[in-house]
């Protein structure tokens, strides 16, 4: 009878989770069919199944043209800088905001920098452009040190720097409750047994604090691993222009620019795969890190 009433409730789970299922297979199963164009010189008027099969040639060619290795070269400057700042910079933080006691500071603090992560890349761009306009305030106080403004946008040489930049700035208030969460897991006994034999604050940072979230930072560098190809088609579509294609053209605007507005349905296909097939790659080798050196699995 107990057993009869189990597998009841558990029927209702699992019956909840039907619309979740169904999305998963509509929007993400099915349109994975159309990696067959990879395959295919795709004609539109012909279809998926009617366009003629040429095997391998689009990804042959991928690597042969001289813009896939420059493609390739600014994602993972881009993609690195993102995730090396964007990990650095929120353990810093968090662990600033920890030593603060007085609560109501922490909390608006909290709330200032959470904010610009539920602002949309659209909405972000329009102030980095006028931030970094050649009028706007930061070549102000670069003209009032005596110094040249500079165009941040349309130079190679800054537009990578502003891109890692503005998306730390963006993301790292909210990248911080993962390690405030974890600082708060760590056992106030260490704290004052440190305290006891004559530790400061700095080294009870050294030697409790770090440590203690040191799982939790490896598993987050592991999870980073598996999007190291994706350098963020939203931030550098809003903010990029011809002029910095050279350092700014990434796998994912190039795709764009390629498959919808060159109307190569099929290279941009190509690429795309072989990009989720390194992804999947880079994200199983994450798994396997994280296990070994943190003792955490991602799944």
């Amino acid at each position: 009878m107990g057993r009869r009433k189990r597998r009841t409730g558990q029927l209702g789970y699992h019956l909840m989770m039907l619309p979740g299922m169904a999305f998963l297979v509509v929007f993400s199963f099915i349109p994975m069919l159309g990696i067959v164009m990879a395959f295919e010189n795709y004609i539109p008027t012909k279809g998926i199944f009617g366009s003629p099969w040429v095997g391998l040639d689009n990804f042959q060619y991928m690597i042969q043209i001289p813009d896939s290795w420059d493609i390739l070269r600014n994602t993972l400057i881009i993609a690195i800088g993102k995730i090396f700042f964007g990990t650095l910079v929120p353990i810093i933080f968090a662990l600033l905001l920890n030593e603060i006691r007085l609560k109501w500071a922490k909390k608006t603090i909290q709330t200032i920098v959470y904010l610009p992560n539920f602002l949309s890349w659209a909405v972000v761009a329009a102030i980095v452009i006028n931030v970094f306009d050649y009028s706007g305030p930061i070549n102000n106080i670069l003209q009032g040190l005596g110094l040249h403004p500079i165009m941040f946008l349309a130079s190679n040489q800054w537009f990578r720097k502003v891109m890692i930049g503005t998306d730390v700035w963006k993301n790292f208030g909210y990248g911080a409750i993962v390690y405030l969460a974890a600082l708060t897991g760590i056992d106030p006994g260490l704290y004052e047994a440190a305290s006891m034999d004559g530790a400061n604050r700095f080294k009870q940072l050294l030697h409790v604090t770090l440590p203690g979230i040191l799982p939790t930072v490896m598993l987050i560098s592991a999870l980073n691993l598996g999007s190291i190809l994706n350098a963020g088609f939203d931030q550098i579509y809003a903010l990029y222009n011809p002029i910095v294609y050279e350092t700014g053209d990434v796998i994912d605007t190039y795709v764009y620019r390629v498959g919808l507005l060159g109307q190569q349905y099929s290279f941009a296909t190509a690429i795309g795969l072989l990009k989720s097939v390194v992804s999947f790659a880079l994200l199983i080798s994450a798994n396997k890190l994280s296990i070994k050196f943190a003792n955490m699995r991602i799944f």
